[in-house]
């Protein structure tokens, strides 16, 4: 048995602690107004702090949460489809590149998880990474990682 507070208070310690590394890693950026416009840092700052701010409410409702909670297989496995996905997308991201990961990583959730019919997921997978593609590199002009199969292709 594990306690509903146990895995409440966990959670927000846990997300509390990227929401401060969030934070402190934005200020190498810079943070606040420069001469073109908004610094890097800021919107990362703002995130972060979102986030620490959820954490810290978490924190305080996860401890007045008393009943107890047990962890079924059913249970673990749905939090385990998710997981182990999204460690694997992760893991794959320096290799692979964010977009053929998130190809990857759409597709195996979608295609596994929501059981749609293959042309769906398919679609669904290509235009996940298009859209990133389209929104960050020409819209925010932010270079997503691309991994290193792009660089051993030359692109």
């Amino acid at each position: 048995m594990i306690s509903q507070r146990a895995i409440e208070v966990t959670t927000a310690v846990l997300t509390g602690m990227f929401g401060l590394a969030v934070v402190v890693s934005s200020t190498d950026n810079g943070i606040g107004w420069g001469e073109k416009g908004v610094d890097a840092g800021t919107f990362p700052l703002i995130v972060g702090a979102t986030i620490m701010f959820g954490s810290v409410y978490n924190l305080a409702r996860g401890t007045l949460v008393a009943h107890e909670v047990a962890v079924t297989w059913p249970a673990l496995r749905r939090v385990a489809g998710l997981f182990v996905p999204a460690a694997i997308f992760i893991a794959l991201i320096p290799t692979l590149g964010m977009y053929v990961a998130s190809f990857g990583y759409v597709l195996a959730t979608v295609g596994w998880q929501r059981k749609l019919t293959q042309w769906k997921t398919f679609a669904i997978a290509v235009a996940t990474p298009l859209f990133l593609y389209v929104v960050f590199e020409k819209l925010f002009v932010v270079s997503l990682p691309h991994g290193a199969l792009f660089e051993m292709m030359g692109l």
